[in-house]
């Protein structure tokens, strides 16, 4: 069963459990879809604003609202087995968040390179957008001491690890360290500066 949601300004992160709750889980169980119309206009709020607190996007929130509820309402036979439907609910919005966030970082790594960036299709990362953020993070790099831009060259452009570029440079790992940390800290700040709204983007970027 499809139902349709529409992000308002009403949008809870709060809310009560139903007074008939139970005898409105035994009902949709038993397939009722008033009942779990019901239930859907109760949560819709909750899940949606819990799915975008946790993605901190609004897209994701509302596909996490849709799949959440249809999981429910295929599932619906187990209802009446569920001690507390809210601890449930919270646990399928997290995991299906956190689904989502782990495809779309899998999917951002296999076209991410520091060298150049392959511009994955708008859809591919939920309208990300590639080219702005990339560009702030090689601003930032050219702002970087002639060390701190070299450590970052060789471990993220090149991929070397820390002791292969500490050997290029010269200096030992421990230096090589420092001069990354303070590299990725001054990227970081600069990103923030910025106003970068794209946490997922910019965490898969730097890693």
């Amino acid at each position: 069963m499809a139902l349709a949601f529409v992000p308002n300004k009403t949008t809870s992160m709060a809310i009560p459990k139903l007074d008939d709750e139970p005898q409105l889980l035994e009902k949709i169980s038993m397939g009722d879809g008033h009942a779990f119309t019901l239930l859907f206009n109760h949560y819709q709020g909750f899940v949606y604003g819990f799915g975008k607190k946790l993605t901190h996007s609004e897209e994701m929130a509302v596909d996490i609202v849709q799949d959440v509820f249809m999981k429910i309402w295929e599932g619906r036979a187990q209802l009446v087995t569920i001690d507390s439907f809210g601890a449930c609910l919270n646990r399928l919005v997290r995991n299906h968040a956190f689904n989502l966030l782990r495809d779309l970082s899998a999917k951002a790594r296999s076209v991410v390179s520091l060298d150049g960036v392959e511009v994955p299709e708008q859809s591919t990362l939920y309208q990300l957008d590639y080219n702005e953020t990339l560009r702030l993070v090689n601003q930032a790099v050219d702002g970087l001491s002639p060390q701190q831009r070299q450590a970052y060259q060789l471990c993220h452009g090149q991929g070397m690890k820390y002791e292969e570029a500490a050997q290029q440079m010269g200096i030992s790992p421990q230096t090589l360290h420092v001069h990354m940390k303070q590299a990725l800290k001054k990227i970081r700040e600069h990103l923030r500066h910025n106003a970068i709204a794209y946490p997922l983007l910019v965490m898969v970027i730097l890693k």
